[in-house]
């Protein structure tokens, strides 16, 4: 489902409640680019060509919990509904599993020897034997190597690659899926920006908007 079939013309936009006459409103109609890039990101993701690799329903249900991870913000609910809207049950099962993971970070060891120093412990989440079961090996793998993408990036290695290929996953699954939640982080963060510089005040001057987003 894109977001015109939602009614959005801008998700990130919809997600941070963006005003026409707000600083953040002024801000981003200085980037159209960035603009058009982002949301375009958004429909390859959400409405591609084929979902051969990963299915739609799965990506939402990812989305729900990878933002559930980091916040509980309107993006969060934002993909939450949608994955409700795709499979109710799963969805409940997954958001479940979100909020039961979700911690601080960046956590996780460093490979290498000059940085092992900076090792840090923290929560490593595994899906639950019932949501294995409920959801599947494969998409309980994709909630685990998203929770490691989130959380403890620095591991991302090989051995979270197999993974993911015994679970079922392919190549070109994998790399969707890294890049859906690489996405996400930086769309939920933008639109928490936003929501921040809306509150810092009215839209600022042509002089110093051009500062501000330079």
């Amino acid at each position: 489902m894109t977001a015109a079939e939602v009614g959005i013309t801008d998700v990130v936009d919809e997600l941070a409640g963006v005003e026409p006459d707000e600083r953040s409103a002024a801000l981003r109609d200085r980037r159209p680019v960035t603009r058009e890039q982002l949301q375009a990101s958004f429909d390859a993701l959400f409405a591609p060509l084929s979902d051969e690799h990963f299915a739609l329903a799965d990506r939402e249900l990812v989305a729900a919990f990878a933002t559930r991870l980091t916040a509980d913000d309107a993006a969060s609910a934002f993909y939450a509904d949608r994955a409700r809207s795709a499979d109710p049950v799963a969805a409940d099962i997954v958001l479940a599993e979100a909020a039961r993971a979700a911690t601080t970070g960046p956590i996780g060891h460093y490979r290498e020897a000059g940085l092992q120093n900076e090792n840090t412990d923290g929560v490593r989440y595994a899906p639950s034997e019932d949501a294995v079961i409920a959801l599947g090996s494969r998409l309980a793998a994709a909630l685990a190597h998203t929770h490691l993408l989130v959380y403890r990036p620095r591991e991302a290695d090989d051995t979270a690659i197999q993974a993911l290929l015994d679970a079922g996953w392919d190549a070109d699954g994998i790399i969707t899926l890294s890049q859906l939640v690489s996405f996400l982080a930086f769309q939920q963060r933008v639109a928490a920006g936003l929501r921040a510089l809306a509150l810092a005040g009215p839209a600022p001057s042509d002089s110093t908007a051009t500062e501000v987003s330079a």
